[in-house]
């Protein structure tokens, strides 16, 4: 099972680095969406869940499971789900006023302006 999430873990981190060079605003932003699932998958992952425990201390239960990884898992996927909607408002302004999806669309100054 490790093995699995591992490699898990591992497509999303390089699928999201790869999609977040790409030259275009909406690969970029899915990029950066993969990459939160990977931090996601690897916090829920780092914080060895226990099956059939109670996140609660008990006097009946033999033990319990550490609350903190899902609590920073849920936070995450809030702000995740904020920022990628900021990201899509930035990228359709930036494309309205623009004219193109490029993410790199700069221009080099030019001497003509200069006598």
């Amino acid at each position: 099972m490790e093995l699995l999430v591992a490699i898990a873990i591992g497509t999303l981190t390089s699928s999201g680095v790869y999609l977040m060079l790409r030259q275009r605003s909406f690969p970029v932003i899915l990029g950066l969406s993969l990459l939160s699932y990977a931090v996601n998958l690897f916090i829920f992952a780092a914080g060895r869940l226990a099956p059939d425990l109670p996140p609660i201390i008990s006097k009946t239960a033999l033990g319990y499971t550490d609350p903190l990884p899902q609590a920073l898992v849920l936070t995450a996927i809030v702000i995740s789900f904020g920022m990628t909607a900021v990201l899509v408002i930035m990228a359709i302004g930036a494309y309205l006023t623009s004219g193109a999806d490029d993410v790199a669309l700069t221009q080099a100054p030019t001497d003509e302006g200069k006598a």
